[in-house]
């Protein structure tokens, strides 16, 4: 299991894999969406942006047995960490940026 399917459950894993890749900007377009909003298949999803950075975790092979975690406020990803995390903590704010409709990526530290 990856950081799609420990934060948000086997069922967004098994979406992930039966949509394949989803275009971001198409998909907000035809649905008149957020780009944010664009869920794993191409649909509206509150936590949309959340769930393909935490894909885009998984498919860059960072370790999901890390304290770290993926949320979004709005356009922005929100990775928070343990002290564990640390060692892959640049990586993975480099993988956030990259993925479709994320505007900025800001890193807590889990107190």
């Amino acid at each position: 299991m990856g950081f799609l399917g420990k934060l948000f459950g086997k069922k967004e894993e098994d979406k992930a894999a039966a949509a394949g890749n989803v275009s971001v900007a198409a998909a907000a377009k035809d649905n008149d969406i957020a780009p944010e909003k664009v869920g794993l298949d191409g649909q509206f999803d509150e936590s949309g942006l959340a769930k393909r950075v935490a894909k885009a975790l998984d498919d860059a092979n960072i370790s999901d047995s890390v304290g770290l975690w993926v949320a979004q406020t709005g356009s922005t990803v929100v990775l928070k960490y343990n002290p564990d995390a640390e060692g892959v903590l640049a990586q993975a704010e480099k993988v956030a940026q990259g993925v479709d409709g994320a505007t900025d990526v800001q890193t807590v530290p889990n107190s």
